[in-house]
C-alpha cells in the first residue's frame, strides 16, 4: 500500500505552499555533502516550479556538518541569479521516484505476502519433521480448498501482530529521527538503511527454502518486519529531508513512488500466483524481485550527487526567503559585494535565534485540526487494513481460480489503486479548504467503514452475522475506503504546514509526521479489537 504506507499526493504541492509531504517521519533536512559547482552551460530559463530565483552568497554555501563550502566565487553567485540548471531528462525526478518506491516497497512486499506467511504457519508444524513434504500450489496457499482446515493460532493472529510490529518502530523512529540526522551523516543513513533492508530480503528469500517449526518461523518473521520498518523509518525521514533541498515539486516523485510501491507489490504477487509455480518457487522469486528493486534504488542514490541540478540546490540550503529577496534587490543594483560583506556579519548570528523562537506548543495549536485528522485517518485505515480486510473470503469463487486471486486483487490491488487515485486527485482540487469544517467531518465519517467491512464475509467469525456477503460489496467498500484514505490524508499533510508561517513550516511538518505515525500505531493496536469483534 502506499501507506504507509498511505500519504501526501504529488499534485497537492505548489510553489507557494510549504507542504511537508511526509508519509512518515521527520521532514527535517538531512542534506548531502556539498560539492563545488561546475561551469554553467546554457540551460535556458529557470524551472517554473521554483518559488523564485535564489542567490546565495559564497558564505551561504555550507556542508551538512555546518561548515562553509570553499571554492564558490562571486561568478557562481551571479550565475545563481541569472541561470538555474535544468533537470536534464528529468533524471533527478526519476531518481527521487525510485527512492520513494524503495522506501515503501519492503513493507508492501511483506504485507502483500500474508498468504505465504499464514500458509507457512498453518502447515509448518510438521514441516521440520518431514522435509520432503510435497509442495503445494500457490493457489492453495492463498486460499485452501474447502473444507477449510482449522487455523493455527499463530496464523490466525499473524496479520494483527505483523501490523503492530511494523507500526511501533515507525512511531519510535519518527521521534528519534531528528536526533539521528544531527549525529549520523545523510549518506550513512540512506545507504545503510537500504543495505540493511536488502540483507533482510535476502534472508527472507533464503528462509523460503529452509523448513522451520511454526513458532521459530513466526518470531523470525516478526523480527524481520520490525527491522524492515525500523530502517524504513530512518530512510524515509532522511529522504524527505533530502528532497527539502530541492523545489517543492520534487517531493511529488517520492510520494508517487511510495503510492505505486503497493501497486507494484500487488502485481508481483498476482504474477507469482498466475505462474502456477510451487509455493516455495513463487515466494522465492517474489522476494528476489524485491532485492532487485532495492539494488536499483541504491544505484540511483549513488548517482544523485553526479547531477548538476541536485548540486546546485545543495548550495541554497538554509537560505531564508527574506535574505534571498534582499540579496536579489541589491544584486540588481550592482551591490552584491556590499551584500556579501553585510551578510557575513549579520546573517549567521541572526538566523539561529529565529529558529529557536518558534514555540512547538503554539504551532501545535495552529495545526491541531489537521494533525488530529491525519491521526484519525490512519487509525481507521491500519485498524482495518490488512488485519481485517485480508481475512475476507470470496463467496462466489467456489473451487475456481478466483479463489486464489480474491485477496491479492480485491483487497491489496484495489486498495493500492484507489489510494493512489485519491492522492492524485489533490492535483486538481483541494476541497475542502484548510480552514473548512468539512475536513474533520469527512475524516470522522470514515468511521462508517469499520462496521461496513466487519459485516463483509470475514472468516473465521464468531459474533457478527455476515450482511454483505457478495464479493462486489467488499470490492466497493475497499475502493471507497482506500480512495478516502489517500485523498484526506494528502489534504491533512499539506494543510498542516500551510496554517503556520513559512519559517515554522518545517516544525509543523515534523509535528504532522508524528501524528501520522501515532495514527499508524493506534491503528495497529485497534486492529486486535476490530478483529475480535467479528
Amino acid at each position: 500500500m502506499g501507506l504507509i504506507p498511505p500519504t501526501v499526493r504529488p499534485g497537492g504541492f505548489s510553489p507557494d505552499m510549504p507542504c511537508a509531504a511526509t508519509f512518515i517521519l521527520d521532514p527535517y533536512s538531512g542534506g548531502a555533502h556539498g560539492q563545488g559547482l561546475l561551469p554553467e552551460p546554457e540551460l535556458g530559463p529557470p524551472p517554473t516550479d521554483r518559488p523564485g530565483p535564489l542567490c546565495p552568497h559564497p558564505s551561504a554555501a555550507i556542508t551538512e556538518g555546518g561548515g562553509h563550502q570553499p571554492g564558490i566565487t562571486k561568478n557562481a553567485v551571479t550565475m545563481t541569479t541569472s541561470h538555474q540548471p535544468q533537470d536534464r531528462y528529468k533524471a533527478v525526478w526519476l531518481i527521487f521516484f525510485m527512492l520513494g518506491l524503495g522506501t515503501l516497497l519492503p513493507w508492501n512486499f511483506f504485507m502483500t505476502a500474508t498468504a505465504y506467511f499464514t500458509n507457512r504457519l498453518d502447515t509448518s508444524q510438521n514441516a521440520s519433521l518431514v522435509p520432503a513434504e510435497p509442495s503445494k500450489d500457490i493457489r492453495a496457499s492463498a486460499s485452501p480448498s474447502a473444507p477449510l482446515p482449522e487455523r493455527n493460532y499463530l496464523g490466525a493472529i499473524f496479520n494483527n501482530v505483523m501490523t503492530l510490529c511494523a507500526m511501533l518502530p515507525l512511531l519510535l523512529f519518527t521521534c528519534l529521527n531528528s536526533f539521528l540526522l544531527r549525529r549520523i551523516p545523510q549518506s550513512v543513513r540512506i545507504l545503510g538503511s537500504l543495505v540493511a533492508i536488502l540483507l533482510v530480503f535476502l534472508i527472507t528469500a533464503i528462509l523460503v527454502k529452509v523448513p522451520l517449526d511454526a513458532l521459530p518461523f513466526f518470531v523470525v518473521t516478526m523480527m524481520k518486519i520490525m527491522f524492515i520498518n525500523l530502517f524504513g523509518a530512518i530512510l524515509q525521514g532522511s529522504l524527505f529531508g533530502l528532497a527539502g533541498l530541492l523545489p517543492a515539486s520534487y517531493t511529488a516523485p517520492i510520494m508517487s513512488g511510495q503510492g505505486l510501491a503497493g501497486f507494484f507489490a500487488s502485481v508481483a504477487m498476482i504474477c507469482a500466483i498466475a505462474s502456477g509455480s510451487e509455493l516455495s518457487e513463487s515466494a522465492f522469486g517474489y522476494f528476489i524481485t524485491a532485492c532487485g528493486v532495492i539494488i536499483l534504488t541504491i544505484a540511483c542514490y549513488l548517482g544523485l550527487p553526479r547531477l548538476e541540478f541536485y548540486r546546485y540546490y545543495q548550495q541554497l540550503k538554509l537560505e531564508g526567503p527574506g535574505e534571498q529577496e534582499t540579496k536579489l534587490d541589491l544584486i540588481s543594483k550592482g551591490e552584491e559585494s556590499k551584500a556579501g560583506q553585510e551578510e557575513a556579519r549579520v546573517s549567521a548570528p541572526n538566523s539561529q535565534p529565529a529558529d529557536e523562537s518558534h514555540s512547538v506548543c503554539a504551532i501545535l495549536q495552529n495545526i491541531l485540526v489537521p494533525a488530529l485528522s491525519v491521526c484519525f485517518v490512519f487509525t481507521i485505515t491500519i485498524g482495518m487494513f490488512p488485519a481485517v480486510a485480508a481475512e475476507v473470503k470470496s463467496s462466489i469463487a467456489g473451487t475456481s481460480a478466483w479463489r486464489g486471486y480474491f485477496i491479492p486483487v480485491s483487497c491489496f490491488l484495489t486498495f493500492n489503486i484507489f489510494d493512489w487515485l485519491g492522492r492524485s486527485l489533490t492535483a486538481f482540487t483541494m476541497w475542502p479548504g484548510k480552514d473548512s469544517r468539512w475536513l474533520p467531518i469527512l475524516v470522522l465519517a470514515r468511521l462508517a467503514f469499520v462496521p461496513l467491512l466487519l459485516l463483509c464475509n470475514v472468516q473465521p467469525r464468531h459474533n457478527l452475522a455476515v450482511v454483505f456477503e457478495h464479493d462486489a460489496w467488499f470490492i466497493f467498500f475497499m475502493a471507497a475506503f482506500a480512495f478516502s484514505n489517500g485523498y484526506l490524508a494528502s489534504l491533512c499533510m499539506c494543510f498542516g504546514p500551510k496554517k503556520v508561517k513559512p519559517a515554522e513550516a518545517e516544525t509543523a511538518g515534523a509535528i504532522m509526521a508524528f501524528f501520522l505515525s501515532l495514527g499508524l500505531a493506534l491503528g495497529a493496536v485497534f486492529s486486535f479489537l476490530f478483529r475480535a469483534i467479528v
